[in-house]
């Protein structure tokens, strides 16, 4: 690979994930030269109750189970034993990285929308919607309704099931705040409300919001989107297809053109 097919040369950008989940973010910024910073700014712990043990044992009752991540799947799978997976219901996937998941387990999807948020799952969802139908959502602790409460209202009876919850490593804390006082990321990324949320709480807490204007700021989503604008931020990259790979396609162009726009 030449070096004028390495856009992200020198550059670090912050992989707000986990280890496990970092390794194809920070494979792709690293495939066209960039440094990947991995801090996790969100983690996950199952969260076990007897209420969802109940409705598992009737998970053969439910027409639908949507799933709207793999963080999702794999946690609802964990309670399982392996004779539930013979009486699955139907399920619907939100997000290609989802559906794949959920293939690789050797689920099968019946339905995933062209897009990939909430919204336009309800919208494309809506001729499968018939009155009285069961409808399962595992989800975590910070999840929105919003899937919920408009199936509700076109008439399916919706059982949400908190499996997991989300938290920001300690660890974490510390790690931005080094990274940003000492002006070492140059692009950040956003991959949910929450991330955004975890590092702004640090931003606060060291008075580092000079530093957060300098970087450019890349997202997924219009909901996460919407909340980083919430902090009086510029939202620099936002790409129409909510995927990782988008996202660093249209931190590639972004630069590119502020290149051009420099000569």
């Amino acid at each position: 690979m030449t070096a004028s097919s390495l856009p992200l040369k020198g550059k670090n950008i912050l992989v707000p994930r986990s280890k496990g989940q970092a390794q194809s973010f920070s494979d792709l910024v690293e495939k066209y030269g960039g440094n990947p910073v991995e801090i996790p700014l969100l983690a996950f712990r199952p969260a076990s109750s007897a209420e969802n043990h109940a409705i598992i044992n009737q998970l053969h009752t439910y027409d639908w189970l949507i799933f709207t991540s793999s963080i999702t799947v794999e946690t609802f799978l964990s309670f399982l034993h392996p004779s539930d997976r013979n009486h699955m219901p139907k399920i619907a996937a939100i997000g290609k990285k989802t559906e794949s998941y959920l293939l690789a387990k050797g689920l099968q999807v019946d339905f995933t929308p062209q897009e990939f948020v909430a919204e336009g799952f309800v919208e494309e969802f809506k001729p499968y919607v018939k009155m009285g139908m069961k409808v399962l959502i595992p989800k975590g602790n910070l999840a929105r309704n919003y899937i919920a409460a408009h199936l509700t209202k076109h008439g399916a009876v919706v059982d949400e099931a908190v499996i997991y919850e989300t938290y920001f490593p300690e660890d974490s804390r510390e790690l931005i705040k080094d990274k940003l006082s000492c002006s070492q990321l140059d692009i950040l990324t956003f991959t949910s409300p929450s991330t955004i949320d975890h590092l702004m709480a640090v931003v606060k807490e060291n008075n580092l919001y000079d530093k957060v204007e300098a970087c450019i700021i890349g997202c997924i989503g219009p909901v996460t989107k919407e909340r980083i604008e919430a902090y009086g931020l510029k939202v620099h990259i936002a790409p129409d297809v909510y995927t990782v790979h988008h996202m660093i396609k249209s931190t590639i162009d972004y630069l590119e053109n502020e290149y051009r726009r420099a000569l």
